[in-house]
């Protein structure tokens, strides 16, 4: 085993991502590929999803999640997808105790299935569903300092083999998705790389007030939810991590699929 893991974000984008992986899917994989080359088998992966919001802080200890087709009016060949990867009860409770050392109130849920925004994106990371899987809930009333909370009180994890996950998305307005393959619009590109530049500086309180600061944020992201996540793989990161994006992909004109590793500087 090689020095602590990086952290992860990635945009998981439309359920279909499972069976149109663009170039984000493959490269997503040659990823997963050479960090286990680089670090060994992983002990496992803590997650946190958009598609989980709870009351509280809850912490998947289900050792068999079952996988949760939890969207509707997709192609019928996407409801036959399943990701049987294996949960991990002695990890999740590994996580409980970590936050609620931090001081954050904690409930396990020991029948969590794995939503979406997890099994999706790990299907290209990890497609042989070997590698045991926790998620974390996204508190419902969680800003973006909250959730970095979250990631910090979890980041002694990379010490022992756990890849931490933030899956969302880059850009997430609905409202705006027509189908079919088309340029991107403009204020996707301005609103992602303008989180890429604050995440290369390492301007961690421009972006925690992303909102206010960054080009389209309200445009990009109608609600947080789908943005959220990124800030548990800021937190869970060494501090002063950089960036190393995996891909600056965008699907249907207004789906950024940004992937991208935090990890430490040369």
């Amino acid at each position: 085993m090689n020095h602590a893991l990086p952290t992860l974000f990635v945009s998981h984008g439309s359920p279909m991502f499972a069976l149109e992986p663009g170039s984000t899917g493959p490269a997503l994989a040659l990823w997963s590929e050479a960090l286990v080359r680089t670090h060994g088998p992983l002990r496992g992966v803590v997650l946190m999803s958009p598609h989980w919001m709870a009351r509280a802080t809850s912490v998947m200890i289900n050792p068999r999640p079952t996988t949760w087709h939890d969207f509707g009016g997709f192609a019928p060949e996407l409801y036959q997808l399943q990701y049987p990867a294996p949960g991990s009860t002695a990890l999740g409770l590994e996580v409980l105790g970590l936050l609620q050392q931090a001081g954050i109130a904690a409930l396990a849920d020991p029948e969590r299935p794995l939503d979406h925004g997890a099994w999706v994106p790990l299907m290209h990371l990890f497609p042989g569903a070997q590698v045991p899987v926790v998620q974390v809930a996204l508190p419902v009333d969680a800003g973006p300092q909250q959730v970095l909370e979250l990631g910090r009180a979890l980041r002694g994890l990379r010490d022992s083999g756990v890849l931490l996950i933030g899956s969302g998305s880059m850009t997430h307005n609905l409202n705006e998705f027509f189908g079919g393959e088309r340029a991107p619009l403009p204020y996707v590109l301005e609103f992602s790389r303008w989180i890429e530049a604050a995440l290369q500086r390492g301007d961690v309180a421009a972006l925690l007030d992303y909102r206010a600061q960054a080009p389209h944020a309200v445009r990009a992201h109608p609600s947080e939810d789908h943005f959220l996540p990124l800030f548990f793989a800021l937190g869970a990161a060494q501090d002063g991590a950089v960036p190393q994006y995996i891909s600056r992909e965008v699907m249907h004109g207004i789906l950024a699929m940004d992937a991208f590793a935090l990890q430490a500087g040369a």
